[in-house]
């Protein structure tokens, strides 16, 4: 089994030939709307766990790295009316760069016959529309997967065993078959791949004693996931 581990949002980076497109929307772009908040630094204590790693600190605002390019919110309202020129630039600098290191790595393994394991870190708003999303750590994936499933399964109840201070949720706040990266890659690789979104809530962002339980949980998790070589 290989695990590859990711993080499509990790910063709110805009590159200075863009930043005019944001003069008057700085603040928005250190929101949750910008990128996932405290998920760099998960990835990073994540990252001694994995095969094969790869993280983003460009801000989703400019061009949104987890959807396919046929999606409409694959640029914002603050870059969808770029010139297609720009468009395809943005797309050739940032976009498929990114992505395609991360589907060749997982294909090398594949054409090896190996197990790959992709785990991406995200984050999500604890409180959305005025609503409070009732989870701590989402775990996203299809549902029709049977390996996902499996993998879900497991990462649940080692979580659940090692604490319950932490509310482990199926499919939430997002459902696993969303357009997104894993949603891409599990299409594109229908054998020998089993993609997982780990969604933490952004209350834990800042540095505190439960953030830090809390990246031990996972990377404890984690570690028992590669151990036992879940499948």
């Amino acid at each position: 089994m290989k695990l590859i581990l990711t993080c499509e949002h990790g910063g709110n980076v805009i590159p200075e030939k863009y930043t005019d497109y944001f003069d008057k929307h700085q603040a928005i772009l250190k929101t949750h709307r910008g990128f996932d908040l405290g998920t760099l630094d998960y990835f990073k204590h994540l990252k001694p766990l994995a095969d094969f790693s790869s993280f983003s600190k460009i801000n989703r605002l400019l061009i949104e790295l987890n959807r396919s390019l046929h999606h409409k919110n694959l640029f914002s309202e603050f870059t969808k009316e770029l010139p297609l020129s720009a468009k395809k630039e943005l797309i050739a600098e940032h976009y498929l760069p990114y992505r395609n290191s991360i589907e060749n790595e997982i294909s090398k393994h594949i054409n090896e016959n190996e197990l790959v394991v992709h785990l991406s870190i995200h984050s999500f708003t604890p409180v959305l529309n005025a609503v409070e999303r009732n989870c701590d750590i989402g775990l996203l994936f299809d549902s029709r997967i049977a390996q996902e499933k499996q993998l879900a399964s497991f990462l649940k109840e080692t979580i659940l065993s090692k604490t319950t201070d932490f509310k482990v949720r199926y499919n939430y706040p997002y459902l696993g078959k969303m357009d997104g990266f894993t949603t891409y890659l599990r299409k594109h690789f229908p054998k020998n791949y089993v993609g997982i979104e780990i969604e933490i809530n952004q209350k834990y962002a800042e540095d505190n004693n439960n953030k830090m339980i809390l990246k031990n949980v996972l990377f404890d998790a984690i570690s028992t996931l590669k151990v036992n070589n879940f499948l």
